[in-house]
């Protein structure tokens, strides 16, 4: 197999089994209610893993145009930046290239107290790496099979794995892509990769079947998200990954207002502050 391309007769691709998408979406309303409430966990879950010093390492992988980099945004928006820490690399190096694949990594794995979210994973040698070309299959293969022990020395560690994998149809992928080409907010979300990549679905799938079957596992299973339907996507990803985690409300101590300093003498400036001009 190259570029996970099988030879000789196309076989029919295994479907990724996942939920029904429901026939109406949800409304803006109704999503922001429900997030709301996941929110509030989400802080507990922060306040937990402080307290208890736990470690939790969660990757996003799936389908350009899947929802990932939404799922992640509804995570983190109401949570400290210090405790959930997104990781999105880069290209690699000249130098990181020379390294053990998994080196670049490690150190981004959680420590005490810490909830680490990879945007992309050490998947990325599963995925568009082979089916690009940028690697070869002795690599692949030797990917394949070193990861699923080193997760589990990732598991043994103390550290919570979870991998969502987010899958979303052809047309609804095609929808969003082309969603990007006028969207001003959106057009750096495609790139020429992304582009060379769109023509070559049947490959993904190919690489997809082969990095479950090789790295699907009780210790650190693959959870697959039907994201067809983004904000159902967002509110289950939340939903599962909280039900996941053995975490506990941290009883704090009330809160209350301090009274404020009386003025003791001071005068407002009398200086020229530079306002920035009033649009909205």
């Amino acid at each position: 197999m190259a570029k996970a391309k099988a030879k000789g007769k196309k076989e029919p691709e295994q479907a990724v089994p996942v939920a029904p998408a429901e026939s109406v979406r949800l409304k803006g309303k109704e999503y922001a209610g429900e997030l709301a409430k996941l929110h509030v966990e989400l802080v507990k879950l922060q306040l937990w893993a402080q307290e208890t010093g736990a470690k939790i390492c969660i990757v996003f992988e799936g389908r350009d145009g899947a929802g990932k980099g939404g799922a992640i945004k509804a995570i983190t928006e109401r949570v400290s930046p210090r405790v959930f820490r997104v990781i999105a690399l880069p290209a690699p190096t000249e130098r990181e290239k020379s390294q053990m694949y998994v080196q670049r990594y490690l150190p981004h794995l959680p420590a005490a107290g810490e909830i680490v979210i990879f945007d992309r994973s050490w998947y990325n040698r599963a995925g568009v790496e082979r089916v690009m070309g940028f690697c070869s299959e002795e690599q692949v293969e030797s990917f394949l099979r070193v990861t699923p022990l080193v997760e589990r020395g990732i598991v043994q560690s103390g550290i919570i794995l979870l991998k969502y994998w987010l899958e979303v149809s052809e047309d609804e992928q095609t929808r969003r892509l082309k969603g990007r080409i006028h969207d001003g907010r959106k057009v750096w979300k495609l790139s020429p990769m992304d582009l060379k990549s769109y023509s070559r679905w049947y490959d993904y799938s190919r690489a997809r079947d082969d990095m479950f079957k090789a790295t699907d596992t009780q210790f650190a299973p693959w959870l697959v998200v039907d994201s067809n339907d983004k904000r159902r996507a967002r509110l289950n990803i939340i939903a599962d990954l909280l039900s996941r985690i053995p975490y506990e409300e941290v009883e704090r101590p009330k809160v209350e207002l301090p009274k404020r300093q009386k003025r003791g003498g001071y005068r407002d400036p009398d200086y020229p502050f530079r306002y920035i001009p009033q649009k909205y």
